[in-house]
């Protein structure tokens, strides 16, 4: 751990994490759908099994967080939910100024996955005398 508080190892740890995480999602989806299931249901399925395992490995690997606290599921999902309106919300402002699909997404996906990082950091795996 640096002296701010962030180290590269876990923040290594938290984009793989995080890859692992979307290609859970993007699998079950694909396959999901495969098997007949309709895009919506499919979707929904799929991105929770992907923030199931983000959390888990978020936890347990990246933040290092042995003892299982209910409220960190409620923590978890308050901050995805939050981070999900972020990200749209940021995608639809830049695709508004630039009408660039790619940039609107990039500028999205970095934002909401700085807020994930610090949101898990901070509030839900947090240690205690660990604060922003």
């Amino acid at each position: 751990m640096s002296r701010n508080g962030f180290s590269l190892k876990e923040i290594f740890r938290f984009l793989v994490g995080g890859g692992s995480a979307v290609a859970v999602d993007f699998l079950s989806y694909h396959l999901l759908m495969y098997i007949g299931i309709p895009v919506t249901p499919s979707k929904a399925v799929s991105y929770v099994l992907g923030a199931a395992v983000g959390f888990i490995i978020n936890k347990l690997w990246t933040f290092e967080s042995r003892t299982f606290l209910p409220m960190e599921i409620v923590k978890y999902i308050i901050l995805y939910a939050f981070s999900a309106m972020v990200n749209a919300l940021i995608n639809r402002t830049v695709l508004d100024w630039l009408d660039i699909s790619i940039i609107a997404f990039l500028a999205a996906t970095g934002t909401s996955t700085i807020i994930n990082y610090l949101g898990q950091k901070f509030f839900v795996f947090s240690k205690r005398g660990d604060s922003c």
